[in-house]
């Protein structure tokens, strides 16, 4: 009987360049040996082929979703787009009812949200959509609070972006930004709640250290300081006094991971971290963060039917999904088409992230102990189907110390040799592959963040008819499921549009 394991090298993309390419520089001994010995193609995963609009850089949440369900699902960024395209953003009900509320009762407006145009988490056009429906509605009394990125963006840009909504907000003569915070601080993912208290403290109850009067001299001097735009510090305007009762808050950032602390903190009225006064407020998310969740969603999920994990357990067979804390939601909650509940006969290890304030620090991370834990279980044969993340590559080389991925690339190449190993010996076909680029590009246009290149894919087997067999070119994430599918012998849902990548 067949098996099979889906080895997710979240970071690990494909360039020909070798120049500033960690991935290419890097000794990885057992990846050439599969490359070398086993069938191998490349993978589209970015822009159109994961549901993102042409030329925007993958990233993991679209990226497990792809894979997840076996077909190109219409991302948020593109659904947002769209509607402003078509003007309908500017009849939302949400979005109307929060001015509506703020108009009643004779209170302030608050948009939250990160500041950016590479449209990992949000984009900038959404702000400004934002600002012309205020127009519109002739509402005025607009608070933002700027969330900075220096992640997925270069690492000063924040600048550039706080010039062009200054330049807006002095065109439209209303609107203020009163806030600044990092994104380190404003979208912690991983349950450091210290972190997400700052910038609660700042955006909720106006109580930072450091106040400012003009919001470029403030970022300036970070920069000054050497604190990049992920780092800084909340802050707000001098005058500013927090979020009133009555207020109205919408939060646009779109992607749903580093968007869940700090709305809990916000809306939730079960709230344990820390002990705050619960505001009323009338709250809009731009999507469905986390369900269920106590505020108004303006774009609600589209459910997909029929995904990959769905299929696997609706046909008898037992799954286990692991990774660590950081990629730990991919693997389970994005993988599933972003629902919370597990399928049947599917379970989950979460081995927790290193403790410490960025993971150039802990190169290894813990794929070392996932990796461990996995054998474990490849050896039981106990599970059909497999899916783990080593997350080495992209959150260390969202650090952009050189040194530090290095040390990355080698721990992934080192865990997918063993993981491989121990797979052939008990008969699991492994497909090792990634769900965007980072750790390949290093130069100054993309950084620290994703890029747009293709994904390695190696088929790696002891069958064999599979050994041999050619694999297809132009293929992209929404194909993994169905090759899956085909290698468990399933026949695939009619809702997959994605093909096979084996060649017939």
């Amino acid at each position: 009987m067949s098996r099979v394991i889906l080895v997710i090298r979240d970071g690990w993309g494909f360039r020909a360049d070798k120049k500033n390419n960690a991935i290419a520089n890097t000794p990885t001994p057992n990846t050439d040996f599969l490359m070398k010995n086993y069938p191998n193609t490349l993978l589209n995963a970015s822009g159109e082929a994961v549901g993102l609009p042409k030329g925007f850089q993958g990233n993991s949440e679209v990226g497990h979703l792809t894979i997840g369900s076996g077909r190109i699902i219409q991302q948020s960024l593109t659904r947002i787009n769209k509607s402003i395209e078509d003007k309908s953003f500017f009849t939302n009900p949400e979005f109307l009812e929060a001015i509506k509320n703020a108009k009643k009762n004779k209170t302030s407006l608050h948009l939250i949200g990160l500041f950016q145009t590479e449209g990992v988490h949000a984009h900038l056009n959404h702000l400004q959509a934002l600002l012309k429906l205020c127009e519109q509605e002739k509402f005025f009394d607009v608070k933002i609070h700027a969330i900075t990125d220096g992640r997925d963006s270069p690492t000063t840009k924040s600048l550039n972006h706080i010039k062009k909504i200054l330049a807006v907000l002095k065109k439209q003569k209303f609107g203020e930004i009163v806030t600044i915070s990092g994104r380190y601080y404003a979208m912690d993912r991983n349950k450091n709640w210290d972190r997400t208290k700052q910038a609660y403290d700042c955006i909720m109850k106006g109580e930072t250290k450091t106040t400012y009067t003009n919001p470029l001299n403030s970022i300036k001097e970070s920069h000054k300081k050497k604190i990049t735009d992920e780092f800084i510090i909340p802050r707000k305007q001098k005058k500013y006094g927090g979020v009133k009762e009555n207020d109205s808050i919408i939060f646009f950032n779109y992607r749903t991971d580093r968007t869940r602390q700090l709305t809990q903190s916000i809306v939730e009225r079960k709230f344990e971290e820390w002990k705050r006064e619960k505001k009323k407020t009338y709250f809009v998310a731009m999507t469905q963060y986390y369900n269920p969740m106590n505020a108004k969603v303006a774009y609600p999920d589209v459910l997909e039917k029929n995904l990959l994990g769905y299929t696997i357990a609706e046909n008898g067979l037992r799954q286990l999904r692991i990774s660590e804390t950081e990629k730990y939601a991919h693997v389970t909650f994005f993988f599933n088409g972003q629902n919370e509940v597990a399928n049947r006969n599917e379970e989950r290890i979460l081995i927790p992230s290193p403790t410490t304030p960025t993971y150039d620090n802990t190169p290894e991370m813990s794929a070392k102990e996932i990796t461990q834990k996995l054998v474990e279980q490849i050896k039981t044969k106990k599970y059909d189907f497999i899916v783990v993340n080593l997350v080495n590559c992209d959150m260390v080389g969202h650090t952009g110390n050189k040194k530090a991925i290095t040390k990355a690339i080698e721990t992934v190449d080192a865990c997918v040799g063993e993981i491989t190993k121990t797979a052939l010996k008990e008969n699991y076909t492994t497909l090792v592959f990634a769900d965007h680029g980072n750790a390949e590009d290093q130069t100054k246009k993309w950084g620290t963040s994703h890029t747009t290149n293709p994904v390695p894919l190696i088929l790696v087997t002891n069958e064999e008819k599979l050994k041999k067999t050619i694999l297809e070119k132009n293929k992209g994430l929404q194909d993994i499921a169905p090759t899956v599918l085909e290698i468990l012998k399933i026949k695939k849902p009619k809702e997959m549009t994605g093909t096979s990548i084996i060649k017939k």
